[in-house]
């Protein structure tokens, strides 16, 4: 090998390893979860990782309130010389609400909102070298602020840095971080089968001199486009010469391109900063009276709104349970998603753009709004922030920025003064619907409001974005489901041009609460899946409803609410730990593609015998499926099949004592799903009966059954029959003034977490009989006093009603079983207090048919019992 030849290889060496240190000196982040110290007074520090909340727990007891106001995280930071002639951010993806940073005591910035993302400039402030230790705090306060919304919701505003943070490191030129954005934004001026451009804008910070910038735009392996160009300024633009024959984004294909720029210093080629950004090739509109279109294609918007938080965690989520809940709308069927009602994880929308989910996606201004500057700026602010940061989603469709603002006005008694409120209501959404089209001309702008059509025209607001979204309850809060119909008909008759967008419609459906003849506000699974029945079929039949979005996609945490499950939304077609109930499988079987039957999730049960055969105990039984028909198996005997109508179909099954086994057969025997229910029958006639370990569970008040914590079914009562059981006299007891709710009270019981046997009752019962036979039974007998003189307001949302008022009752009664006494003088709200579980336990033995008989005699005012339980005592 001769010198030169040493030299020639030489030269190439130190130019890969030139290049290779280029590229090693790009931009370069990393997570700082670990390690973090945190307090929420002056004496007690926790070691702690993020994401983390403080509010995990207290937004579940039975304490009103949490705490929201300030607290501290730190951490120390060692940064090595390679950090040195860096620009360093500190930058958080979400910490609620008010945030304050210093480093090494020095403050180095703040933000206000709890949603959107935003970095601190950190390098005037770091000390780097291997000796030198960094001091971080950070103050994060989630107190209440008039000049931040939302000011108000029904869902809980925990406090923490509750995402990821991370220390970013770049060049001193680097593509700008301003509002938390990437610095580089993706257009499609033009976009069809046959072509597409792209057009790249940005902004650089620090020396643009001798710089270059490189786009490439990758399918796959293949480059498709790459396109150089020298800076001339900080702002800069680059038009992608034309793509032919593009792959399309659409749900059922949702093909990505990946997009890298690249600013290069043009004499040496290195690589000062690179960002990647994912690029969807897709056009679409909203047509008042057609719907929605995709790629030309009209497509029906269905799918959920979501919130973030998931019981054990709060709002504190692990990033992969982000992408969780959007996998399971696509499993659902689900094509569409309301980012409700904030900006969300990053891993949201990333996932939305992979697996072909569009998405609305707004800022919480909610409820109601601060008449001042401050308000504004905030709210403009995360305008800006939210579209920046989301800019180059091919999955983002729409921005919004208000919900049902009108839903309990200010200034009720003073209608003057509340004409100069929606003014400046009507002034902030013209101002906030003229700013995103200033960001993003080419997405979408959405209000989403409430019922109440005459006031959000009135007001104004129904004029000023492109899609109106309406948030309907029909036949829950208020009304009848066929209003819903007719209020769609009625606003299109008068609005034909305008897009309309069903952002949200759903029932609690407790998962704990089964009905047979299920009613309004029973919070019964069964009629949650009428509910929706109803709204998707009305959906689905008006062309001009360009989607919907169901409310929600899992319960959630609303600290103020009561009702059966306290702290809780039950209107999630998942639970709060995400586990599905049967309104997922009738939106799964109506929108899925694939052969899918599901058994209804009702599988603990319990029931009297059937009148002509004490063996068994006749139930309907419910199977969601998207094939034609279904047969169904029975512990071993074929019950036939049965057509699907509206992805469901119903059969009355014999169930014996204790497990059955249920298989569900479709799709020409391809499909299936099997299930085992435990039933608790009940003999009709329970002398006859000789089992050893009979046990019933009463709800006295009640037309529903409920599963408790320990997985005991208890059922409805009944008027007492000659040779069964039942209560004696009284009635129901029903709220006062609430058209709502039939019966029961929908306060929290405290001191239990099985609420719905406390929150119905007999009033004025006059005894209770049980003719069981001969031998030793234990009764236990629940009482919770539910008349109070504790006011607390109604939701927002409970429209026929603001405040829950009632006088309290005294009530004094004896109570004895078979003639002996058991409770003297008794007084459930003085020994309890009122609107708190107790219970009373007495053994009982049977002498013949005697049966038993619990006797209630008044002192004064009515006695009441709210549910009782008989348990034979094996000899």
């Amino acid at each position: 090998m001769t010198n030169q030849t040493v030299k020639v290889l030489f030269f190439f060496a130190v130019l890969v390893l030139i290049k290779a240190a280029a590229f090693s000196q790009s931009r370069t982040q990393i997570n700082l979860d670990k390690g973090w110290k945190f307090n929420k007074d002056s004496t007690h520090l926790q070691n702690i990782n993020l994401p983390h909340t403080w509010n995990k727990d207290d937004v579940m007891d039975d304490t009103p309130g949490y705490y929201r106001g300030a607290c501290w995280y730190r951490k120390t930071l060692t940064l090595n010389d390679s950090y040195k002639g860096k620009s360093l951010f500190l930058y958080f993806n979400g910490a609620n609400q008010e945030t304050e940073v210093y480093i090494n005591g020095h403050k180095a910035g703040s933000h206000k909102g709890g949603y959107t993302r935003f970095c601190v400039e950190a390098d005037q402030y770091l000390k780097i070298g291997a000796n030198q230790t960094n001091e971080i705090a950070v103050k994060v306060d989630n107190s209440f602020n008039e000049n931040i919304p939302p000011l108000s919701a029904d869902f809980t505003f925990y406090g923490g840095i509750y995402r990821n943070v991370y220390l970013v490191a770049t060049n001193k030129s680097h593509f700008s971080l301003s509002h938390a954005a990437n610095g580089v934004f993706i257009t499609t001026p033009e976009v069809s089968a046959s072509k597409a451009s792209v057009k790249i804008t940005g902004q650089i910070e620090g020396s643009t001199a001798h710089l270059s910038l490189i786009t490439t735009i990758s399918d796959g392996a293949k480059t498709v486009a790459k396109v150089k160009s020298n800076l001339t300024s900080s702002d800069f633009t680059q038009n992608i010469p034309a793509i032919a024959k593009p792959h399309l984004w659409s749900p059922e294909d949702p093909h990505l391109y990946l997009v890298r720029t690249q600013l290069v210093d043009a004499k040496t080629g290195a690589v000062l900063d690179e960002i990647t950004n994912p690029l969807g090739f897709r056009w679409f509109k909203f047509d008042g009276e057609k719907g929605f279109f995709l790629n030309g294609k009209p497509l029906k918007l269905v799918g959920t709104s979501r919130h973030q938080d998931i019981e054990g965690f709060g709002n504190a989520i692990p990033s992969n349970y982000n992408e969780r809940d959007v996998e399971l709308i696509k499993q659902m069927g689900g094509n569409f998603i309301r980012v409700s009602h904030y900006p969300q994880d990053p891993k949201i929308l990333e996932t939305c753009d992979k697996l072909g989910i569009l998405a609305s996606v707004e800022i919480p201004v909610i409820n109601a709004i601060t008449e001042n500057e401050a308000f504004t700026e905030t709210c403009k602010n995360m305008q800006v922030e939210m579209i920046r940061q989301n800019f180059n989603h091919p999955s983002v469709v729409i921005w919004a920025y208000m919900n049902e603002v009108l839903l309990r006005p200010k200034f009720g008694d003073d209608k003057a003064r509340q004409q100069v409120y929606f003014a400046n209501i009507k002034k902030l959404a013209q101002t906030l619907d003229s700013l995103t089209h200033k960001e993003d001309p080419s997405r979408y702008t959405m209000i989403a409001c409430h019922g109440d059509y005459n006031k959000y025209r009135s007001v104004g607001l129904v004029q000023i974005p492109q899609i109106i979204g309406w948030n309907l309850y029909s036949g829950w809060y208020g009304g009848q489901t066929s209003d819903f119909a007719k209020f769609l008909d009625s606003f299109h008759k008068d609005f034909p041009a305008l897009p309309v967008i069903i952002s949200e419609f759903g029932a609690d459906a407790d998962p704990r609460i089964h009905a047979t003849q299920p009613i309004k506000f029973d919070k019964s699974v069964e009629y949650a899946v009428d509910f929706h029945k109803v709204y998707l079929k009305a959906i689905e039949e008006r062309p001009f409803v360009a989607g919907a979005a169901v409310w929600n996609l899992a319960d959630f945490n609303s600290e103020t609410r009561d009702e059966t499950m306290p702290h809780i939304n039950n209107k999630g077609l998942l639970t709060w730990d995400r586990k599905p109930k049967d309104t997922y499988y009738y939106y799964q079987a109506n929108l899925a593609k694939k052969p899918f039957v599901k058994i209804s999730t009702w599988q603990i049960r319990a029931g009297v015998s059937d009148s002509l055969n004490q063996s068994v105990c006749t139930q309907a039984v419910t199977v969601f499926s998207n094939t034609s028909k279904v047969n169904l198996k029975v512990n071993g005997i074929n019950l036939g099949s049965k057509d699907i109508i509206d992805g469901m179909t119903v059969f009355n099954v014999p169930f014996k004592n204790r497990l059955n086994k249920i298989e569900a057969i479709a799709g020409n025997q391809t499909c299936t799903d099997a299930a085992t229910i435990n039933f608790n029958l009940i003999p009709a006639k329970l002398q006859a009966d000789n089992q050893p370990d009979l046990h019933i569970n009463i709800l006295l008040g009640a037309k529903r059954f409920y599963i408790d914590q320990n997985q005991n079914i208890w059922q409805p009562d009944q008027s007492y029959k000659p040779g069964s059981f039942g209560s004696i006299g009284g009635v129901a007891y029903a709220m006062k003034g609430n058209s709502r709710q039939s019966y029961g009270t929908d306060r929290n019981i405290i001191n239990t977490n099985d609420d719905p046997i406390y929150q119905t009752q007999q009033v004025g019962i006059q005894g209770y009989r049980f003719d069981v036979p001969a031998g030793r039974y234990e009764i236990t007998l629940h009482f919770a006093e539910l008349t109070t003189d504790k006011t607390k307001e109604a939701l927002a949302y409970n429209l026929d009603n603001t405040t829950n008022k009632e006088t309290s009752q005294e009530r004094i009664f004896d109570i004895s079983a078979n003639d002996k006494p058991l409770l003297a003088t008794f007084n459930a709200a003085s020994k309890y207090g009122s609107l708190t579980a107790g219970t009373e336990k007495t053994e009982v033995t049977v002498i013949g048919n005697n049966g038993i008989n619990i006797s209630f005699k008044p002192i004064k005012g009515e006695p009441i019992l709210n549910a009782i339980q008989l348990r034979r005592i094996k000899d």
